[in-house]
């Protein structure tokens, strides 16, 4: 559409990563959009409108960009975006307390497009860092507008609207380019550098600061978090994230089964009421809404703990921290530093964590990273991982069988980090082959997150969105459940047959039938695995629940479940294929069966290997 046919004002929104450009968007449109305190969180335009002294305003959220001159496909969006024209004004927002970095970038903004108006935002952080701001210079200097705001607190952002609209009611003349030093061309180092040189000159004629103090506190942060006690402090810190998840999300999913199970009789009485036949009923209310309703109990809880405690990390500024400690090891993995994010957000939810992948910009790595996330135990797996310790390895319940409980289960979490390095390092060696691509990562000053937010975009944006395909997937899963349990051919159910059947390769990997069986029936969900486990060993003609871990352990133990038994059951419980969300969300980011299927047969092999010579190495021994 021309500029002439529209009826609004378009207002391209740019900046640096992490400069609360995406916050200044949310605080003028009221359009909720994730935010996010670490570079590269915005991958894809985004666009919101408002209205203000009765006229209409679209704001284009471009991809963040430390040049114009691209090095990656971000800044190539956000360029090309300029050049296009169909914006009426930029607004450039800037980081008061990195100013001379973002000054880089308005700089080249300021050779492209007009008119433009400068976001000087964090005031806030930089009156904390004793950083002050001559806003009244910038402008001079710049020759364009300039706001200062405190976006997060809402602070000037009515002068923001204003200053908008009269430099698109009554633009200012374009002010003559203010030559920078050339270097030795125009490559995208020199015409960056000489930006630079140009912004560093303005900036000491614009800002005053205590420059000892101003990163006193970040200095020592990122001693004790980036320094040699960087990886310690992060496993202590993902201990942590996970012992409250675990141990929060125990009474209200024992209260939301409490309720959704409880509904179970009346909507049965609503099909008897309707003479509905016998095998209608049982298949959509033992089936279908049995198998939903333990989804939805077993996963909001966990998910709706963890996504708001890891989003609260990353709004802090930690997550780039976890990716900086972690960044040699996959790079030596040939994979790319930021698949050390993806892979802790697959903690809470593998899905998630492939959709997350979308921040590397490497076609090859992003593969690698959606490929290799199911190696890390989602929020799913977590429970049958702390039921089998408890059971079978530390079976007391003092303090140090808490602390011993714990350690075995970081001890399962390191070692699918391990799995996930090689995983990554085998595709990058076979199906993947190439050099990993440049990390460039920046450091965001730590700050405190915004609890509120957190809270909402971590449940509406992750938890509710993960929670929908599950259900998606776990209605047909049940009806099939159902029907494999309560259907017979010769006398004996569809679930005892497939049993027998995988009896011998079970044997092989140290476990049985049932429990081959209950892995692939939990295919929508992990958390329903042990249900089926109970409903083959009992059977029962639907999900079966247990009263507690010793009635589970003696029923497990009667049908001659062992230590190794339990081992085996752990590995596979590690390692084996993504639930049914986690293969939708690969397949919806890659639009390739080839990649879905390689992502479900990687763990799988992995998982069954490492079963197969557990049992080899136990038969020996014995």
């Amino acid at each position: 559409m021309t500029a002439a046919a529209r009826t609004d004002t378009v207002i391209a929104l740019v900046g640096n990563p992490n400069v609360g450009k995406s916050t200044v968007f949310n605080a003028l449109t009221n359009l909720r959009q994730h935010t996010g305190n670490w570079p590269g969180k915005t991958v894809e335009t985004a666009r919101g409108a408002y209205t203000y002294h009765g006229r209409s305003y679209t704001l284009v959220d471009l991809p963040g960009a430390y040049s114009l001159h691209p090095g990656s496909a971000e800044e190539e969006v956000t360029r090309d975006y300029l050049l296009s024209g169909e914006a009426d004004v930029t607004l450039v927002v800037a980081d008061a307390t990195c100013l001379e970095r973002n000054l880089a970038l308005a700089l080249q903004i300021l050779e492209v497009a007009w008119p433009v108006v400068l976001c000087v935002n964090l005031l806030d952080e930089a009156e904390k860092k004793h950083i002050a701001v001559d806003l009244p210079v910038l402008e001079r200097e710049l020759g364009c507008p300039v706001i200062g705001t405190s976006a997060r607190g809402g602070q000037g952002l009515d002068k923001v609207r204003q200053a908008l609209e009269d430099a698109v009611l009554h633009p200012a003349p374009r002010p003559e380019s203010t030559p920078m030093a050339r270097v030795c061309g125009d490559c995208r180092e020199c015409r960056t550098l000489a930006a630079m040189s140009r912004a560093s000159a303005i900036v000491e004629a614009a800002v005053r600061q205590d420059a000892e103090a101003s990163v006193r506190r970040d200095r020592a942060l990122d001693r004790l978090l980036t320094g040699r006690t960087g990886i310690p402090v992060m496993l202590l810190l993902l201990a942590g994230v996970l012992w409250l998840t675990m141990v929060g999300a125990n009474v209200p999913s024992e209260l939301l089964s409490g309720l959704l199970m409880g509904w179970q009789e009346p909507l049965r009485g609503v099909f008897q009421a309707l003479h509905a036949p016998w095998w209608l009923e049982g298949a959509l209310v033992d089936g279908v809404y049995r198998t939903v309703a333990w989804v939805v109990s077993v996963m909001l809880p966990p998910m709706a703990i963890f996504f708001p405690l890891f989003t609260l990390l990353e709004d802090a500024g930690y997550l780039p921290r976890v990716a900086f400690n972690l960044d040699h090891f996959f790079h030596r993995a040939g994979a790319h530093g930021r698949q050390s994010l993806t892979m802790c957000m697959g903690l809470g939810c593998n899905a998630c964590g492939v959709m997350g992948c979308r921040i590397i910009q490497s076609p090859r790595e992003r593969l690698i990273a959606i490929l290799t996330n199911a190696f890390i135990p989602c929020n799913g797996r977590l429970p049958t991982l702390t039921a089998l310790i408890a059971m079978f390895f530390v079976t007391g319940n003092g303090l140090w069988d808490s602390i011993a409980s714990a350690a075995l289960l970081m001890g399962c979490i390191v070692l699918a980090v391990a799995m996930t390095l090689w995983a990554s390092r085998f595709l990058a060696g076979t199906f993947l082959k190439g050099e990993p691509s440049s990390f460039s990562l920046e450091l965001p000053p730590y700050r405190a997150p915004q609890v509120g937010q957190v809270l909402v975009r971590s449940i509406l944006d992750r938890t509710l969105f993960v929670l929908a395909r599950a259900v998606v997937v776990a209605a047909p899963a049940g009806l099939l459940i159902w029907i494999a349990a309560n259907v017979t051919v010769g006398g004996e159910s569809i679930l005892l047959r497939l049993a027998g059947f995988l009896q011998p390769l079970g044997g092989i990997m140290g476990v049985d039938g049932f429990i081959l069986l209950a892995f692939l029936l939990g295919f929508p969900a992990n958390e329903i695995v042990v249900p089926c486990i109970l409903m083959g060993y009992l059977s029962a003609g639907s999900l079966t629940d247990y009263g507690g871990l010793a009635e589970l352990h003696g029923l497990l133990a009667a049908h001659g479940w062992t230590a190794a038994t339990a081992l085996c059951a752990l590995v596979l419980t590690l390692f084996h294929f993504p639930c049914g969300t986690t293969c939708f969300t690969i397949w919806k980011e890659t639009r390739s069966v080839k990649w879905t299927s390689l992502a479900i047969l990687l763990p799988t092999a992995v998982g069954a290997a490492l079963c197969m010579l557990i049992h080899l190495a136990c038969t020996l021994i014995q």
